[in-house]
């Protein structure tokens, strides 16, 4: 959840640190993103604290939140950067993160990706595939330089999650499988221009039980002492990312110390400095979606809607994943009622909840879908022509605008020549 220190209610209004989310709205509108730095840093700092017994380096996941003021807030803290495209490693480079912070992940990195990746000297680009790791090989040759690749080994741990965001076990696209390690070492030592530095592991996202961890990193040990015996110097062990955060109250998540207790009497076996991937856990609960009533309707059968106007064009995980998100009013409220808040977009599935008892707002009113820092919008879409909101980081007493709203010439310029 939220750290009620940063989101406080001051005088009935819901606050981001010291600055009122109601003043926000009237200023930049609505829909808006507003995001807390201190959160962030607040969030990265527990993450560190928990992992200092070890010899590590945390590289946040960009694509849960590749706002450029996100990325450089961690990078002011020393943070790295794990990206899963040019893209993303465009936006960490235009962000200041020094190429030799960060690694490049991604099943489906295309030859455009890879040679951009080496080109910007970044620390590692991590392979999922044999094909891949011949690409990569190819490449650096004909740029005349040796790639620092990791390898990425499918543990076939099946973590309890969404079936959505499972990444480890054998029924997904991820990774190389434990069964073509032998033919995987073989081409490695035939390719040149390829330094295999690291092995990399990803189980999923919102892994609550840290035994899954466990189960997972017993496996990836075991490729560490096969790959040591053939000759690799592994001098990196990635371990991803997917640490719980709390959405409901209902579901707390486990708290990184507990993960930390867990697995680093294992991780200080490897010799290795370890490599971390958080990215929800750092933003999810660093940010809100601000929102205004535009209607109330009941139907005939008596059920209650709140019409809003951010929908699943600016947060698509409750579509997407059936995700809960806690909703409150800005302003508090005495009284609730039971209400599906949907969305303006012509789809059914545009809802942010359903069946939730909420506070009792009327029309015109604001209300603020809490944690939405992580894959809300970074994953937002023009569908039905819809403008991207506008985002806000809040610092203290201060407010400045971190990303401007579309504009209606915006959706149509790559379309005008």
């Amino acid at each position: 959840m939220l750290d009620s220190n940063l989101f406080p209610y001051c005088d009935g209004t819901l606050c981001c640190e010291g600055v009122s989310l109601e003043k926000l709205a009237e200023e930049y509108g609505t829909p808006l993103f507003v995001t807390s730095r201190n959160s962030l840093v607040n969030r990265y700092r527990s993450f560190e604290r928990a992992f200092s017994e070890l010899d590590h380096f945390t590289c946040y996941s960009v694509k849960a939140n590749f706002n450029l003021h996100v990325i450089r807030a961690l990078a002011a803290e020393g943070c790295g950067c794990d990206v899963n495209s040019g893209g993303e490693l465009y936006r960490a480079l235009q962000a200041g993160v020094e190429p030799g912070k960060i690694i490049m992940a991604g099943v489906g990195k295309t030859a455009v990706d890879i040679e951009y990746a080496i080109s910007s000297e970044i620390l590692m680009l991590k392979a999922e595939s044999l094909s891949e790791l011949r690409m990569i090989d190819e490449i650096a040759s004909r740029l005349g330089v040796k790639a620092s690749v990791g390898i990425r080994i499918n543990p076939n741990v099946t973590a309890e999650t969404h079936p959505y965001i499972t990444t480890g076990d054998s029924k997904e696209k991820f990774g190389i499988d434990e069964v073509d390690l032998d033919e995987m070492f073989a081409l490695v030592k035939t390719l040149e221009h390829v330094d295999l530095a690291c092995l990399d592991m990803h189980i999923g996202s919102q892994v609550f039980d840290a035994d899954f961890y466990h189960a997972a990193l017993e496996k990836l040990l075991d490729v560490l002492t096969a790959a040591r015996s053939a000759g690799f110097g592994i001098r990196y062990f990635d371990i991803g990312g997917g640490f719980p955060v709390t959405y409901e109250p209902q579901k707390p998540a486990t708290p990184i110390e507990h993960f930390a207790d867990k697995l680093v009497p294992l991780l200080e076996k490897t010799d290795t400095t370890i490599l971390f991937e958080p990215g929800r856990f750092i933003t999810a609960n660093s940010a809100v979606l601000l929102t205004r009533v535009l209607y109330r309707k009941r139907n005939h059968a008596g059920k209650e809607f709140v019409i809003v106007d951010a929908g699943m064009t600016e947060l698509i995980r409750p579509a997407l994943y059936q995700s809960y998100h806690e909703i409150v009013a800005v302003r508090q409220h005495d009284s609730v009622m039971v209400a599906d808040i949907v969305g303006p977009v012509c789809e059914s599935g545009d809802f942010f909840a359903r069946e939730r008892t909420v506070d009792r707002v009327e029309e015109g009113e604001l209300l603020a879908i809490l944690s939405a820092g992580a894959y809300a919008s970074v994953m937002s879409s023009n569908y039905n022509g819809r403008l991207r909101p506008a985002e806000v980081m809040v610092d203290g007493d201060e407010a400045r605008l971190i990303r401007k709203r579309d504009t209606f010439e915006q959706l149509i310029q790559n379309e005008m020549f």
